[in-house]
């Protein structure tokens, strides 16, 4: 299947959308991979397993992540909350999304 414009669109402008999304959420309250492609979903991305699995791992594996395996209905579930480090990323990004919002606000 070949890539698409809004594939493009995707990966490369709003991957850092969603590492930032998954923080936020992370940071509430623990947050497990299906319940956020069902939450990223409200807000008009179509991420697949195979997409946000990654991100996860990355995200763990940068230490903004922890994950903590749990038994669901008899399922093994793996659940993930913001490190420190994850809440420092977070801040900083807050402070990045403003300065570029502000100056995309300023090209009207």
């Amino acid at each position: 299947m070949p890539i698409t414009i809004d594939d493009i669109i995707t990966r490369d402008f709003f991957t850092g959308f969603i590492r930032m999304h998954i923080l936020y959420h992370a940071a509430k309250e623990p947050v497990f991979g299906l319940w956020m492609i069902k939450e990223l979903a409200r807000h008009g991305y179509d991420l697949s397993p195979g997409t946000l699995y990654p991100i996860l791992h990355r995200l763990e594996s940068n230490g903004f992540l922890k994950s903590e395996k749990a038994v669901i209905n008899g399922k093994w579930r793996k659940y993930y909350r913001i490190t420190d480090e994850g809440r420092q990323a977070l801040s900083q990004a807050y402070l990045k999304v403003r300065e570029l919002t502000g100056e995309l606000n300023e090209r009207k």
